[in-house]
């Protein structure tokens, strides 16, 4: 069985409410391939690695939360390592479909979301604010956790060393906001919300510092590792809907 291109792409774009979203770059469809779609890999970023495998695959559509065309990249020749990742999609027939900041958001399949559910997060709220819209959730742990209880969850959940940011790991902890990926500074957003914790993926520096000093536990997962999810949730509800074959292409990237 398959689905037409054109109708998947108007269920992605309704279901995560794209035109609410001023993104760094188009959500949707970034490269035009085959009009019928019988198989769908997904991935969190369309890179050498994830294209190749979703050639292999024999897909017609590649499915990612970090797509190709980013505004702060600009104009870009289709030259070196950019037109390795171009051109096996030309030549192959494949849709390259993007979605980022609306599968960060989304309050029950976005990457923070998904992360909540397996924190089992009561209360869910959207949190953060980028051009007047929510980027991730916020909301308080069903039973309290110390700092270091909470990121040792967490490492297991992400597989993944958790940099944990406090003054006191002994604290505990009850309300929590999540923003995935590169949000580091939006830890100043939770503590403005007296929120305890605030889990995101990336950490510099001076945001170490500057989150305990201002009384926050800030958690940072890794910028891959807290975006994985989503795009599991979005292939399952792709599965759902349409009779087609999914699979899911995950990459050992360690930031």
């Amino acid at each position: 069985m398959s689905v037409s291109r054109n109708p998947l792409i108007q269920f992605y774009n309704t279901l995560l409410k794209v035109n609410d979203f001023q993104d760094y770059g188009p959500n949707g469809l970034q490269i035009e391939g085959t009009h019928e779609i019988k198989k769908i890999a997904f991935a969190v970023s369309a890179t050498v690695e994830s294209i190749s495998q979703a050639v292999d695959f024999q897909a017609d559509a590649l499915v990612v939360h970090h797509g190709l065309f980013w505004s702060f990249h600009g104009a870009q020749p289709l030259t070196g390592p950019f037109a390795k990742r171009i051109f096996p999609l030309v030549n192959n027939q494949i849709n390259l479909l993007g979605y980022h900041l609306p599968l960060d958001a989304h309050l029950t399949m976005g990457n923070a979301a998904e992360i909540g559910k397996h924190l089992h997060l009561q209360n869910i709220e959207p949190f953060g604010n980028y051009k007047g819209c929510p980027t991730g959730i916020q909301g308080q742990l069903s039973s309290q956790l110390t700092a270091q209880q909470l990121a040792d969850r967490l490492a297991l959940l992400l597989n993944h060393p958790v940099i944990l940011a406090s003054a006191n790991k002994s604290s505990f902890i009850h309300s929590i906001g999540i923003i995935t990926g590169g949000a580091n500074s939006d830890w100043k957003l939770a503590s403005e919300q007296g929120l305890d914790g605030y889990i995101t993926g990336e950490i510099s520096e001076h945001d170490w510092h500057e989150s305990q000093e201002s009384g926050i536990h800030m958690f940072a997962g890794g910028h891959h590792a807290t975006e994985q999810f989503g795009i599991q949730a979005l292939l399952k509800k792709t599965q759902a809907e349409f009779d087609v074959e999914c699979v899911f292409f995950n990459s050992q990237n360690p930031a």
